[in-house]
């Protein structure tokens, strides 16, 4: 076995341990397993009303156009504070709908180039914050909360601190 096949071996060593841990429990496993899959089972039942209701607000966002009509207006702003106006439908996109900020992300690369100034700053991005709608919804809706009080409003402040700090690194790091 080489260096390079420890990676190859992680995920299966870990299945294995897990397995031997579970026979050595005097517990029931398999019950465990059937209470959990049934818990699993009620919290997506519990969570699927918002999931639809964000995917169909998303949707109709893109569709009518509305989405396209706010980058092209914004894309000024974001360049004037220093965020390059490619980004902008990221931007955009990101707070809402993962899948949505991929398919942006996925564009711009493909226009832009991987190793360009917008790219860079995309990625950092991408890696750096979270779909804040998205995120709230599932996560206050599976405990039932309904008042979120500040939680929105400090998610989106951070979300825009992450934006601002990608193009910040990016600068630094890439000399941009």
């Amino acid at each position: 076995m080489s260096i390079g096949d420890i990676p190859s071996a992680i995920l299966p060593s870990i299945l294995f341990i897990c397995a031997l841990a579970i026979l050595r429990s005097d517990k029931g496993a398999f019950d465990a397993f059937l209470d959990g899959a049934a818990d699993g089972m009620r919290t997506t039942a519990k969570l699927l009303p918002s999931l639809c209701a964000l995917i169909v607000a998303t949707s109709m966002m893109f569709a009518s156009g509305l989405a396209d009509d706010i980058a092209s207006a914004l894309s000024g702003v974001f360049g004037a504070v220093g965020l390059p106006s490619e980004i902008t439908p990221l931007l955009l996109t990101h707070p809402i709908s993962g899948s949505a900020s991929m398919a942006s992300f996925s564009e711009l690369l493909s226009r832009c180039g991987p190793d360009s100034g917008a790219s860079l700053v995309a990625s950092v991005i991408m890696g750096s914050s979270d779909t804040v709608i998205y995120v709230l919804s599932v996560y206050f809706s599976s405990v039932n909360v309904k008042r979120t009080r500040h939680a929105f409003p400090v998610a989106l402040i951070a979300m825009i601190f992450c934006i601002f700090a990608s193009s910040l690194v990016c600068r630094l790091f890439f000399d941009m």
